[in-house]
């Protein structure tokens, strides 16, 4: 699918400069974002951060009888046949686990119609997500994504990395302003099958991309939630499921740099461009449901705040569901 790209200004041609800036508008974005953004979920919230990922534990600790809302997967089999009564393993639970943010940083999620853009949208997620985990001894990492994988940075905690991360961030948007003749499709299976690798423990990774990708996605996709508790975190902006009346209009395709002009005075085309964008919605929807994973659909005219509140309220009330359903089946 098309989506505009505006274009952008060359970046300075200070090397060492650049990086300063980019530095300083890091801690500028983190700043903002605590005292606008973190506050208000501190409030909201109320200690449901622990929704946004959750841990299995790694040491066994006890076993006990099952009781409504245990997890199935944990109950000990040799022991249930043993005393014929259903018991479950107790482990000790794991403080410090470790979350990915795989970054699709490519021309794509430059594009935004409003006030910001699919990238502005990215990193303010990644910020405050990292902030608020980070702020709990859990510890961070990330693979940013240009044409390829261009940075991997493992995980630790502290403020200071999370200022590192949005670093990385910013400088990855520079090398593409300084890059504007860079062509070619977005290859997220490569970045998902690199995830993979790199991520020897199960983690839980956050996929923040607008999948505007080649296809060939999805099987990489479903092999990481194989090992992963995976997150999608999927960026649009609302120009791309719907083009307005605004005339002879020229259209970049970001990913691959085609442009042709279109006629938005034609309501046939307006019409036929709103129904292609739904059924690629819908096949997106559906690819992301069979793959099993949790989706955070994140608009660039979202408030944040009550995007993070709405995705928190989602998870939990899957955890509900998940465990009514898995005790009808022990009592069955």
């Amino acid at each position: 699918m098309k989506s505009w790209w505006p274009s952008r200004r060359p970046a300075a041609n200070d090397a060492q400069l650049a990086a300063e800036a980019a530095a300083g508008g890091a801690e500028r974005a983190l700043r903002r974002l605590e005292w606008t953004v973190i506050r208000r979920l501190d409030g909201l919230l109320q200690g449901d951060y622990r929704t946004l990922m959750r841990g299995t534990g790694l040491d066994l600790a006890d076993l006990r009888e099952y009781q409504h809302h245990d997890d199935v997967r944990h109950i000990d089999w040799n022991v249930t046949a043993r005393l014929q009564t259903p018991h479950v393993r107790v482990f000790t639970e794991d403080r410090e686990m470790a979350a990915w943010f795989v970054l699709d940083l490519s021309r794509s999620v430059d594009f935004g119609s409003g006030v910001k853009a699919k990238r502005e949208i990215s990193a303010g997620f990644v910020g405050v997500l990292a902030r608020l985990l980070t702020r709990h001894g859990n510890r961070v990492g990330a693979l940013v994504y240009g044409t390829d994988v261009e940075a991997v940075i493992l995980p630790r905690t502290g403020r200071r990395h999370v200022l590192h991360l949005l670093d990385a961030m910013e400088r990855r948007t520079h090398r593409k302003e300084r890059q504007p003749d860079q062509k070619g499709m977005t290859r997220l299976a490569d970045l998902l099958k690199s995830a993979a690798i790199l991520m020897p423990r199960r983690s839980t990774v956050f996929v923040v991309s607008d999948f505007l990708s080649e296809p060939g996605w999805d099987r990489p996709l479903a092999q990481l939630v194989q090992r992963h508790e995976v997150v999608a975190v999927r960026l649009f902006d609302p120009l791309e499921l719907e083009i307005p009346d605004l005339g002879l209009v020229p259209l970049t395709d970001a990913e691959t740099g085609e442009q042709l002009w279109v006629d938005t005075h034609d309501a046939a085309f307006r019409k036929r461009f709103a129904r292609l964008a739904a059924e690629r919605e819908n096949q997106l929807r559906e690819t992301l449901a069979k793959a099993g994973v949790d989706t955070l659909e994140l608009s660039t005219r979202d408030d944040l705040v009550q995007a993070i509140v709405r995705f928190a309220d989602m998870r939990k009330r899957r955890v509900r569901a998940t465990g009514a359903s898995l005790s009808k089946a022990v009592a069955a």
